[in-house]
């Protein structure tokens, strides 16, 4: 295996689960990553060898820098209260899925609000302490006690802990004035229904952006969004308002302002939603699922970009 010039290393995981898939997963300083093993060393190349010939019990310790840090847990919640969406189940699955094939995170799915606490639950099950991000596939009033509630505001803006809504999540708690202040605005209708819609991404180089063209059509469920403010987020995609029908009495927004995803920050905390996800076989598509392996790992701190909020650009 060829070395870049400058000597990037890499500093192998030794694990039963998930070794292979996360021996790219961080780099070290040198060509050589010493093992201890009766004060000898290995190389890299040696290394690479025994694990290819499936010697993985050979128990090194690696003592190179940047050791891979152990995967980050995600806390899936997929209830609804209101309009059902088909594509809820596919997506939990295809995100766990992704977690464990990335090796980036586990994940813990819930059709219910039961863990969204920081109260201590029975049978030793997880609550909000036990994780590093919140995904939302949800619609309608969820059942969350006060308590509830605040500890979620909490678990982001307070402990800096990562919040990924997806599609519905902006139709979720519409009565509560503070989770739409999290989340960055609420669903005021999808005037063009399920479409090929004409999509803008407008920062490229923010994770899980790189992969879209500039310019294309999707066919989604797009939601016109209220309450949403450029002061406040950073929107990552929009429509383009000059391919929509703006005659459509369904749409509100004068400003023609249509933000498909954005990113922001919460206190301390990380926040990405996206309308994209509706249609169910968009799930399968390496295009979406980057982008939303990519929100994960902005969310929980993998990764690092620019969420400043931006006006609308130039038309």
């Amino acid at each position: 295996m060829r070395m870049p010039i400058g000597a990037i290393g890499l500093c192998l995981k030794v694990a039963s689960d998930g070794l292979l898939r996360r021996m790219w997963y961080n780099t070290c300083r040198s060509n050589t990553v010493a093992c201890k093993r009766g004060g000898e060393e290995m190389n890299l190349a040696g290394k690479i060898l025994l694990l290819a010939l499936g010697v993985t019990a050979y128990g090194q310790t690696c003592l190179a820098p940047n050791q891979p840090q152990p995967a980050k847990r995600l806390l899936i919640i997929g209830e609804e209260k209101g309009y059902r969406h088909e594509a809820v189940s596919h997506a939990m699955a295809t995100i766990e899925r992704l977690g464990r094939e990335t090796a980036l995170w586990t994940t813990t799915i819930r059709t219910d609000t039961e863990a969204l606490t920081k109260n201590k639950l029975e049978y030793n099950a997880k609550n909000l302490n036990d994780f590093d991000a919140v995904m939302f596939y949800t619609g309608g009033e969820l059942e969350m006690s006060a308590e509830q509630k605040a500890a979620l505001l909490s678990f982001v803006h307070d402990d800096g802990k990562g919040f990924v809504g997806v599609h519905s999540a902006t139709i979720t708690f519409t009565e509560w004035p503070e989770y739409g202040e999290m989340i960055g605005g609420y669903f005021d209708e999808h005037p063009w229904g399920t479409f090929d819609a004409p999509i803008l991404v407008e920062d490229p180089a923010f994770p899980g952006m790189q992969q879209w063209p500039k310019s294309f059509l999707w066919k989604d469920e797009i939601y016109q969004v209220k309450g949403f403010s450029r002061d406040q987020l950073r929107v990552l995609m929009r429509l383009d308002a000059s391919k929509l029908d703006l005659a459509n009495p369904r749409v509100h927004r004068k400003d023609q302002d249509f933000a498909v995803t954005w990113a922001k920050t919460y206190g301390k905390g990380r926040v990405f939603y996206s309308t994209l996800g509706h249609v169910e076989r968009n799930w399968d598509d390496p295009k979406m699922q980057k982008m939303y392996v990519e929100a994960i790992r902005w969310a929980t701190g993998l990764a690092n970009a620019d969420a400043t909020p931006r006006p609308l650009p130039a038309q």
